[in-house]
């Protein structure tokens, strides 16, 4: 199991965020976490990378335990986030963020780790990019490099919080041709999304929040054949 969630519950001050959520992601397989906004899959993800810790619970990673550690600890293990804010650097240009992260693929991994020319291949328009200025990228063009410069750290882990936000339809119909193409090439993907739809189609399993809540877990066909579930918990 390459991430096992048990039992956390994560808190901001003195609000309680998550109860007992609970989650796992198998090697190589895509993972959606979905819900309504304001459920709480940021925060699980905030959880796992150690950015808001939980007081209580599990969080494992490659069978360790990372509750507890610092989030540049997560990321030197193998865990990758991609903010839903698109972090990028506005005053470098497209080549320098991606050359910014590099991080030689661990020893473990037989598989070629990822390069500038191997992302080009993956976002074609970061290669007309190449020199541009990062600020100066349209949104879908930002979110894609932001996806780029996480891969450049070769991790065994790739999170993906809401990746389609506020992009135009074209751009989110691209992002998940690549998310596809990942996951042919075997990358495990945890990812959150209120764009169930979206989601549904790229990933294996789907897990629900629901006010900091797992209320459903299972495969994408037997959600897909729940239209209850899929009405209530998330409007489709």
């Amino acid at each position: 199991m390459v991430l096992e969630v048990k039992d956390i519950n994560t808190f901001y001050g003195l609000s309680h965020i998550l109860f007992g959520v609970s989650l796992a992601v198998r090697e190589g397989e895509t993972v959606c976490l979905l819900g309504r906004n304001g459920v709480g899959k940021t925060t699980t993800f905030r959880s796992i990378m150690g950015l808001t810790p939980p007081r209580s619970g599990s969080v494992k990673f490659m069978g360790e335990e990372i509750r507890g550690k610092q989030p540049f600890q997560i990321y030197r293990a193998g865990v990758g986030l991609v903010p839903e804010d698109r972090i990028i650097f506005p005053d470098l240009t497209v080549r320098e963020n991606l050359e910014i992260a590099v991080r030689k693929s661990p020893p473990e991994k037989k598989v070629e780790g990822w390069t500038v020319e191997k992302v080009h291949q993956l976002f074609p328009v970061l290669k007309a990019r190449d020199g541009q200025w990062g600020g100066t990228l349209s949104g879908g063009e930002q979110q894609m490099l932001t996806i780029a410069r996480t891969l450049m750290g070769n991790p065994r882990l790739l999170l993906l919080d809401e990746p389609s936000e506020g992009l135009a339809p074209l751009v989110v119909r691209a992002i998940g041709e690549q998310i596809l193409v990942l996951r042919k090439e075997g990358m495990t993907i945890l990812l959150s999304e209120q764009n169930s739809s979206f989601a549904l189609k790229v990933s294996d399993r789907a897990y629900i929040l629901e006010k900091g809540h797992v209320t459903w877990q299972g495969d994408i066909a037997e959600l897909k054949s729940k239209p209850e579930i899929m009405k209530n918990y998330l409007g489709i």
